[in-house]
């Protein structure tokens, strides 16, 4: 045992060069945010506490994927709230037009969503359409053309301050890219305007794979866009790709390259990303998140 923390703090230590390439000076003197996705969620808030229980470590991020025409959950952001974390809600649009969004058609369901929001009253994050950059979601690439994307986004933030929603952080997140079925993301790109944050979703498969190999290049295409903080919206690693190091990189890459920090998908799906279930993955988010969190998180929050 006492070996293997000797091996975990030479993974923390040596995290930045295993980023694999050069990253520009941080804009942060630390990454302030850390979330966590839990299957179970927004109907129960047991599913967040069972990790942190697991994992020894208090996420201040809280993320759900809602569907188009289910509201905004309060009481799970509420019970988020009491554990010092905001919700990041991850509108998707499955089944909808997004032409018909950019007319008005669902005016109805966003205002009854955004008055929720609003008489909430506290810090939200949104998202919508996430990825669509990429092929294998129906409002995406080879379904949806950027420009009604574009639309469809610019009409959604428009409702909303025209309602007078004032709590949203507008959280834009593409999938990265460097593969056939990721597209760049500059034709997705609502403008700086509509946009707070921008996420970036990524995995990795295989050991080879480094934190600047993975969301690098698409780090840079965003800050060809905006100078908008950057968070990492979804990540994981499988068992084979090796979980505490891993982990261990994606702490030093968002210090190294001035992110605001990640968010990890802790749901066994098609592989099993769960740190709770991993107790040396456990162990390296308790050290990264010692290392590397700012004393005061939530600092960087914006909204527009």
């Amino acid at each position: 045992m006492r070996a293997w923390r000797a091996g975990l703090a030479l993974a923390l230590l040596t995290a930045l060069a295993a980023c694999g390439g050069a990253a520009p000076a941080p804009r942060t003197a630390g990454m302030s945010e850390l979330g966590i996705f839990e299957p179970g969620v927004p109907e129960s808030y047991g599913p967040v506490a069972d990790f942190t229980a697991a994992s020894g470590v208090q996420p201040n991020l809280d993320v759900y994927y809602s569907g188009w025409y289910q509201p905004f959950d309060a009481a799970f952001a509420a019970a988020a709230a009491r554990h010092r974390a905001v919700t990041v809600d991850q509108i998707n649009p499955a089944g909808i037009d997004l032409a018909a969004i950019a007319a008005g058609t669902y005016d109805g369901y966003l205002r009854t969503y955004a008055d929720a929001v609003r008489s909430y009253g506290h810090q939200v994050i949104l998202s919508f359409g996430h990825e669509m950059n990429a092929s294998w979601y129906p409002w995406g690439l080879a379904h949806t053309s950027p420009a009604t994307f574009v639309a469809a986004w610019r009409h959604i933030v428009t409702l909303f301050r025209t309602a007078g929603v004032r709590n949203v952080t507008w959280l834009w997140t593409v999938n990265v890219t460097g593969s056939r079925q990721a597209a760049p993301i500059a034709p997705w790109w609502p403008g700086a305007s509509y946009v707070t944050w921008v996420g970036l979703d990524g995995y990795f498969y295989r050991p080879s794979q480094t934190f600047h190999t993975l969301f690098g290049p698409t780090i840079a295409a965003a800050r060809t866009l905006t100078s908008d903080p950057v968070l990492i919206a979804e990540t994981g690693a499988t068992p084979a790709a090796g979980k505490p190091a891993k982990i261990a990189s994606l702490f030093a890459g968002v210090h190294a390259y001035g992110l605001l920090g990640f968010v990890w998908f802790d749901a066994d799906t098609e592989q099993d990303w769960r740190v709770s279930d991993d107790p040396a993955a456990a162990a390296a988010l308790r050290a990264g998140t010692a290392t590397y969190m700012k004393a005061a998180p939530g600092l960087a929050r914006q909204f527009r």
